[in-house]
């Protein structure tokens, strides 16, 4: 198949499924032998493979092809996605528990019904993505694009969220009491039923913000700036 293993690294191959599952029985007999290092894909090709359902926990992706891959109910706890290319992988119903995605291209991606406690997301590209009903306590985005993004009845809670882009993302019902926002925007993003009380603005882009939107902001903290903004939707001139 192409592929070099070596210390439980496979690079430069093209994989199917077939070829996966082998690695895995593969590197599970090594572990059971006392072999503790992670299964590792270096800049292979899984494009429009079906992994779904497959035992990968703990491997680490860095510099791969996952266009169009489905790991559909894959188990893929504390994995690492470094540089990958993914759009449009199906994540659904799979368990991330504690794995970490950087600098990954991964628009037009679903995680619908994903495990994504205590994962993170940094630096990643996630336009288009769909988180619909994930469990997602502890889950984090930083420096991220969420453009268009499905995050419906997600929590942000306290959290710190730098320079994330949630423009004409879908934020119904998304808990964001106490956050405070470091950078990114909100332009244009459903803010139906979304909470923001207590929560520090001053620092996001709000433009496109409806009227009927802004009585959410009740309790936040904005800018003079950007109550300029609000007010223009009444109608008034800010002198």
């Amino acid at each position: 198949m192409g592929a070099q293993t070596q210390a439980q690294t496979v690079s430069d191959a093209t994989l199917t499924r077939a070829e996966v599952a082998r690695l895995i029985a593969s590197h599970q007999a090594a572990d059971a032998a006392g072999s503790r290092a992670p299964l590792r894909f270096a800049d292979c090709d899984f494009e429009g493979a079906d992994l779904s359902r497959l035992d990968l926990r703990g491997a680490e992706f860095e510099r791969c092809t996952i266009v169009e891959t489905s790991f559909f109910g894959a188990a893929l706890s504390h994995t690492r996605w470094i540089r990958c290319r993914g759009r449009q992988a199906d994540f659904g119903s799979t368990d991330l528990v504690d794995a970490t995605f950087q600098s990954s291209d991964l628009n037009n991606t679903s995680w619908r019904r994903a495990k994504l406690a205590s994962a993170s997301f940094r630096g990643c590209k996630l336009t288009g993505a769909n988180f619909e009903a994930c469990a997602a306590l502890g889950l984090s985005f930083v420096e991220t694009l969420l453009v268009g993004a499905h995050l419906r009845g997600l929590s942000f809670r306290k959290a710190t969220l730098q320079q994330l882009d949630f423009s004409d993302a879908d934020l119904a019902g998304v808990d964001f009491r106490e956050a405070i926002f470091d950078g990114g925007s909100l332009r244009d993003a459903n803010l139906k039923g979304a909470r923001f009380d207590g929560a520090d603005l001053r620092e996001a882009d709000l433009s496109g913000v409806r009227l009927v939107d802004a009585a959410l902001f009740k309790g936040a903290t904005i800018s003079h700036r950007q109550a300029a903004v609000l007010i223009t939707e009444l109608g008034l001139r800010v002198l």
